[in-house]
């Protein structure tokens, strides 16, 4: 059996999906599964740069599709880059796949799931539909597709379909899963996403080569680390930083890149904000300094998208150690899991004065701070190790392993006479 990880990114590029696909497929390759990635040839935020059509990773193939490359800048270009890689897709899994392969499929590009379920099926291989990202539902909820518009129902109705067609649905909370459950689908699991407890842990300021190289060595630093997206407000982060602008004690590092970002800057700019710093998105060989430059972080996430969307940035901040102050929904995934763990705090959209007095508090109880910090910490390593989600994916594609040999036993021997 072969399981086979379809997603438009993959290692080395660093976006969220591509760590989250790209450690999981290395760990079960490890484990002995004969694993193999399907992605295009680029990187998510440098679409000029042009990665090898197939390679080995850590004892894995990566074949990388064609597709065109217009970038993220341009909403058509994007389309096209969608739907040429989803033209790739349909033709790899037909060429490619055997009889009882596992093809884990991701949600990008969005409906993947929709192309590839016909080749999978024709080839009788099987299907786990690995929702990451809800779509077009958080199309819907972003306005970027009207809620009764005709292509967003279709959209939903073949995504449904192709979710019947699945073997397994995994999707990363239990909002998204009760979501799913209500739609009439079946045999949705819940299979939280994680970080590399490894690759992330906390640096200690004073040994922090970034925080020195980035001047913040004196500074009491709140972070933001991850993509500029409209699923995130930015608006109560940049309330409280023009509450705090006189407090030069306090500096927001802003790292990452993406749709909003020039937005946030402006915004930065026009305020004259001197107490927010922007660096780009750093390598994984400096991630765990990256993370940790912070004393603690932002994480955000509009409410309505809360059965869309889990901000990934979170497990990364929990590895690092570090407190998280949400932004969002306080009955939310992110929320709830701060506030039983005890591991930071959270603040609704438009509560930018709340926010501030949070961050003064903060800083002003290194002590009560840093046991935030140890407890996050902790949450990771108990809740969303990445030994945890490997182990338990592991049982699933041991458990459909089991069926292709009783499936190929059963067809050698065939019936008793």
């Amino acid at each position: 059996m072969k399981i086979v990880f379809a997603n438009r990114y993959f290692y080395p590029d660093q976006s969220a999906t591509s760590r989250m696909v790209s450690g999981l497929a290395i760990a079960l390759a490890r484990r002995g599964f004969e694993v193999t990635a399907i992605a295009s040839r680029t990187l998510h935020d440098h679409s000029n740069v042009t990665l090898p059509a197939e390679e080995m990773v850590a004892g894995l193939k990566v074949e990388r599709l064609w597709a065109t490359r217009f970038g993220r800048s341009n909403i058509f270009g994007r389309i096209i880059d969608y739907i040429t890689f989803h033209i790739s897709a349909f033709v790899w899994c037909l060429l490619n796949l055997r009889s009882g392969d596992v093809c884990v499929v991701c949600t990008d590009p969005p409906l993947l799931s929709v192309t590839t379920a016909l080749p999978i099926r024709w080839r009788r291989a099987r299907m786990i539909n690995w929702v990451m990202d809800l779509f077009p539902e958080v199309a819907m909820e972003l306005g970027v597709l009207p809620n009764k518009s005709v292509s967003g129902s279709i959209s939903r109705a073949m995504r449904d379909w192709s979710m019947r067609k699945s073997a397994m649905i995994v999707c990363p909370t239990a909002a998204m899963a009760s979501y799913l459950s209500d739609r009439g689908l079946s045999d949705v699991s819940v299979m939280h996403h994680w970080s590399d407890g490894e690759e992330i842990y906390p640096v200690a300021p004073a040994a922090n080569g970034l925080r020195t190289l980035w001047g913040l060595q004196d500074k009491f630093v709140i972070g933001y680390s991850g993509n500029f997206g409209r699923a995130h407000d930015f608006s109560t982060l940049l309330e409280a930083a023009v509450l705090l602008k006189d407090h030069d004690e306090i500096q927001f590092l802003l790292i990452g890149g993406g749709q909003q970002r020039d937005h946030v800057e402006e915004i930065v700019r026009n305020r004259e904000l001197k107490n927010v710093v922007f660096k780009p998105l750093q390598p994984a060989e400096n991630i765990a300094e990256s993370l940790s430059a912070a004393d603690a972080h932002i994480v955000s996430l509009i409410p309505r998208l809360e059965h869309c969307i889990v901000p990934s940035k979170f497990y990364g901040v929990l590895a690092a150690g570090r407190p998280t102050l949400f932004i969002g929904d306080r009955d939310g995934e992110v929320a709830r899991v701060v506030a039983s763990a005890d591991c930071g705090a959270a603040v609704e959209i438009g509560e930018g004065g709340k926010l501030a007095d949070l961050i003064v508090d903060m800083k002003n109880a290194p002590e009560r701070r840093m046991q935030m910090g140890q407890n996050a910490r902790r949450v990771l390593d108990t809740m969303y190790s990445r030994e945890n989600a490997v182990s338990a994916w592991s049982e699933v594609m041991l458990r459909f392993k089991q069926q292709t040999v009783l499936t190929t036993e059963s067809s050698a021997y065939g019936p008793a006479e």
